[in-house]
């Protein structure tokens, strides 16, 4: 009976060992590049300022599609545009996930939009 416990102890200390490590993440090789938050039809901030260079992450908070691209909805219409200086924006989320456009190599005010959400626009401004 004793042993059927102990080993029962054993087991389960191995199990949320093996579970707790899973979740440890190597901060050291992860990117830190500012951030904009999109929900399930807009973006959290509608604006964010970038240095030259900059790489911007996007994270989809919410288990929404999006598909961004350079422009931006004027009312229900889309505008999509090529700003100069800007980088090439064409990135599709399935929700609960994250990537990173750019890098911004221009100053500048440029627009990205989300496709699918009419209003879900994004105002990035390159110092």
């Amino acid at each position: 009976m004793y042993k059927r416990i102990v080993g029962g102890l054993v087991l389960f200390s191995i199990l949320a060992t093996l579970l707790g490590a899973c979740a440890i993440v190597d901060t050291a090789n992860t990117a830190n590049f500012p951030t904009a938050h999109m929900g399930g039809s807009t973006f959290i901030q509608t604006s964010i300022t970038l240095h030259k260079g900059d790489m911007l992450n996007l994270v989809d908070d919410a288990a929404s599609t999006h598909i961004i691209v350079n422009g931006s909805w004027q009312g229900n219409t889309q505008k999509p545009a090529t700003e100069n200086g800007a980088p090439t924006v064409n990135k599709t989320f399935s929700g609960n996930d994250s990537g990173t456009v750019g890098p911004f190599t221009s100053a500048g005010t440029f627009h990205l939009y989300c496709t699918v959400h009419p209003g879900m626009n994004l105002t990035v401004t390159v110092q």
